[in-house]
Parts: C-alpha cells; structure tokens; sequence
C-alpha cells in the first residue's frame, strides 16, 4: 500500500506474512521511522528481538546495518528466512530468546530494537502458541517488556542504543522507571495515536473495566521508546 507523502512513517516493504505470524503494522512503522531518525545504518550491528515477519530487520538492513533477527516462534522465523530470500537482503535468523535469564549472545550490539507482545490480555500468562503469541502479554501486558529492560544492558555496546515500540496501556512510565533500575536512560522518542483494532476493539469493555481505557477513548497511543546506557555519555 502506497504512503502518502505527508506520513512521517516510511513503508516497510512487502513481505510474506504466514498464517499466525503478526503481519507489519502502525508499531512496525513507528520502530522504522525511530531506525531512520537516528542514523542506523552502515557500521552498526543490530539485533531484532521478537522479528515476527522480519519486516524491521529487512529494513534496517536496506539502511546498511548487519542484522541479526530472533524470535522464539518457529513459524515467525521461517517467514522473516523466507522474506530475507525473496528480498535479497543479508540476514542473520536465529530461533533463541536473548531475555532469558542466562542467555548469551556471541556479541554485543550498537542497536537492539524490539516490537514485543504487548497487549494486555484476561489470560494472567502468555499463550504458548498460536496467533495470539505474537500480541497477547499477560495481565498488564508486560511479560516480555520487562524481560527487555532487564536485558538491554547486557545486549547492548556501552555507546548502544534501545529502540522498543509498545502501547501506552501497558505503562509507559513503567518502562522508563525499569529501564532507569537496569542502568540505562530513556525517554519516549516517538508517539502516535492510532484506531482500536480487533483484538483491543474486542476487549475494551475489559480494559475499562481494569482502568486501563477511559470511557471515552477512541484510540490507542503507541510510544516508542529509545534508552541508552546510564555511563554511555549519550542524550536521550
């Protein structure tokens, strides 16, 4: 779908979406606007956590990164393989998650980006499989957030950047305060309110109901938030 020329948010490419894999959307665009925004590109190393279909790591590596994509989906890794062959573009995909607890990498990175899960759901745990494992994220919506701001530190170059795009019902002030507790400094780089889409359009009742949505709201904001490490010398 074309972009009009007024839409800050470049487009992402066309990629092939297989069924249960979360296809690219507003948050997609956002984490790609906040790559190009601040000069990510050729020389630095980035890390894609949680790539569904590949579409940020394809676009970061069309800016000139090296790019290594993860997911714990078998499905989703397979998509951004496939999308990284039917583009051309040079792509590292790995099956791991970098959050867990004990988990190594072989390296460090200039960028660590990231679109988690980050709906908040009535199920207090994720879904282990299925579509709704690539939105779904617990009570408050917040099991893989967290994990990241715990991790970032130890994902990230000590001049490296984070770059993480969620929704502001699951506590945006909730992620500066972690990511501050972890070593790092944040700020919200971007925002963007956007229409309520099936899945928060079929729970609004449940998320007034928990305080999350006022009554009258009609949209949902997204926040894009950047974080760099507290001894890094770098602004945010």
């Amino acid at each position: 779908m074309a972009v009009p020329a007024t839409d800050p948010y470049p487009p992402v490419g066309r990629t092939l979406v297989l069924p249960g894999v979360y296809a690219p959307q507003h948050d997609t665009r956002l984490l790609a606007a906040a790559l190009r925004r601040h000069g990510v590109g050729q020389g630095h190393e980035l890390l894609d956590i949680g790539t569904g279909s590949g579409a940020v790591a394809l676009y970061a590596a069309a800016l000139g990164a090296r790019v290594t994509a993860v997911d714990i989906a078998r499905r989703a890794v397979l998509t951004a393989r496939l999308n990284a062959l039917l583009t051309g573009r040079p792509l590292t995909v790995r099956r791991c998650d970098p959050t867990a607890p004990g988990a190594r990498l072989p390296t460090r990175y200039d960028v660590v980006v990231s679109n988690p899960p980050y709906v908040p759901a009535p199920a207090a745990h994720p879904p282990r499989s299925g579509a709704a494992r690539a939105w779904d994220a617990g009570w408050d919506g917040r099991a893989v957030v967290d994990r990241i701001c715990a991790a970032a530190p130890r994902l990230l170059r000590p001049t490296g950047l984070l770059l993480m795009v969620h929704s502001a019902l699951c506590g945006t002030d909730r992620t500066l305060d972690l990511l501050h507790r972890s070593g790092m400094r944040a700020a919200v780089d971007d925002r963007a309110a956007i229409p309520f889409g099936p899945v928060l359009g079929s729970r609004l009742p449940w998320l007034r109901a928990r305080g999350l949505l006022s009554e009258g709201a009609e949209r949902e904001e997204l926040v894009v938030i950047r974080a760099v490490p507290e001894d890094s010398g770098l602004h945010v």
